[in-house]
């Protein structure tokens, strides 16, 4: 795919993330990886309204090379390109549900989405929480990069999700996906819920192993 086809791909992602009310203002962010470096959105940009030409461009080395400023949360991105080799696209958002359940204090932060569906296994896996830091502050680094190994998402504690994937189509489907196991998971809270059985999640995780 060419640069530009990424930009453009960028901004229709992000429109869409926006208008169906899954990120809002200027929250959220998404980078995809390229042959010389990274494109991402722009520091207090709103995905709604992104400019391909005004994207952010990125060497090999997370230097900024033209375009707006980038992304604050770049310390995140790079935490999941760095320990996942087959990581194309990063997407960050605050998407209503899995934040919600960001800031709950009684979720298993090994495991904060139950498996009441499989789609959540297939496309997301098992989803940690990272324990909390201020927003874009390489504090959070190390944080991510030692999930990594295993773990392709995770909830920013008592801030949001955050998914890479392959491609970024593959990265949106997954975060929707998340978003909507979260939404699951707020709404059927205290009823008496029938999750998947081990032997049906084992099944899952072997026939669509995220790693």
């Amino acid at each position: 795919m060419s640069e530009q086809a990424i930009r453009d791909n960028i901004v229709r992602w992000g429109k869409s993330l926006f208008d169906r009310g899954l990120t809002a203002g200027s929250s959220g962010n998404i980078s995809v990886r390229t042959e010389d470096g990274y494109i991402a959105t722009p520091t207090n940009s709103c995905l709604g309204f992104l400019d391909p030409r005004r994207l952010s461009k990125l060497d090999t080395d997370g230097r900024h090379v033209s375009g707006d400023a980038p992304t604050k949360e770049l310390p995140l991105h790079f935490a999941f390109y760095e320990g996942r080799t087959e990581c194309r696209a990063v997407v960050h958002l605050h998407s209503t549900y899995a934040t919600a359940l960001s800031c709950l204090a009684d979720i298993d932060a090994t495991d904060a989405i139950p498996a009441i569906t499989p789609y959540v296994v297939m496309r997301v896996g098992r989803v940690p929480v990272v324990p909390y830091t201020r927003p874009g502050s390489a504090e959070v680094r190390p944080l991510i990069s030692g999930i990594v190994a295993d773990h392709s998402a995770a909830l920013l504690e008592n801030h949001g999700p955050i998914v890479s994937g392959k491609s970024l189509d593959a990265t949106v489907f997954a975060i929707e996906e998340l978003e909507e196991a979260a939404k699951l998971a707020i709404i059927t809270r205290g009823m008496p819920v029938r999750h998947l059985s081990r032997e049906a999640v084992n099944d899952l995780n072997q026939t669509f192993s995220l790693r």
